[in-house]
């Protein structure tokens, strides 16, 4: 992506995020991907429209609902059986709506945003994951983007696979100690792409990769049949 830092990433660590796109189904499909749907280990069901920027939440531990256009930030948000008309109140829903898509979407397709803007890459070497397989490693770190800029990933890549099996994240870049490790287990097709929904004893599920969705979708706070 632009703003990726290639002047500050490894090569090695370049090459190896490219195996890594490849493995998953590759660039073009990526880009061609236009809906992906998942419910976030039982909190919250999104549904993202990647042409439009079009988001749906729905929490699924409250009356919430909240459609967001992650480009412009508007949208319009239904919370307690109706809609939320007090415009500091919609503001502030339409921004946790938003940083919910930018979490939850990191924990599905992370590896597809290895060179996303704003990050920096660097190989750390072989290593074995907690469930014994061999893998190469690179570090994440990240400038000026998202909600947590300070944070630090490692990423674990199968060495046969060449599919993402691990991941470890800092808090704090300087951290020298997790905040948690995490496998990255049972790929599955969706589509023309390769993604994984078990993190270990979190798990993403009802995953779903669509060309096409209800026009109502991304406007109406009706049940949405996908």
């Amino acid at each position: 992506m632009e703003g990726f830092n290639m002047a500050g990433s490894d090569p090695k660590a370049v090459q190896l995020a490219d195996s890594v796109m490849a493995a998953q189904g590759g660039r073009e499909s990526w880009d061609n991907t236009r809906y992906i749907a998942w419910n976030f280990f039982g909190n919250r069901k999104l549904l993202w429209d990647k042409a439009s920027g079009n988001v749906r939440v729905e929490h699924l531990k409250d009356d919430m609902k909240v459609l967001v256009n992650i480009n412009t930030g508007e949208g319009k948000v239904y919370k307690d059986g109706a809609e939320v008309t007090q415009p500091d109140s919609v503001a502030k829903y339409l921004q946790q709506g938003k940083e919910a898509w930018i979490n939850d979407s990191y924990w599905l397709v992370m590896p597809y945003k290895l060179k996303d803007s704003g990050v920096t890459l660097k190989y750390l070497g072989e290593d074995t994951t907690q469930a014994g397989q061999q893998a190469e490693v690179l570090q994440l770190t990240f400038e000026k983007v998202g909600v947590t800029p300070e944070n630090r990933y490692k990423v674990y890549i199968d060495k046969g696979t060449h599919l993402v099996s691990q991941w470890a994240y800092f808090k704090n870049a300087n951290d020298t100690a997790p905040a948690f490790v995490m496998p990255w287990q049972d790929y599955q097709t969706y589509g023309n792409l390769k993604l994984s929904g078990d993190r270990g004893q979190a798990k993403i599920t009802d995953i779903k990769v669509m060309d096409e969705v209800p026009e109502t979708a991304f406007t109406s706070f009706e049940p949405v049949n996908l």
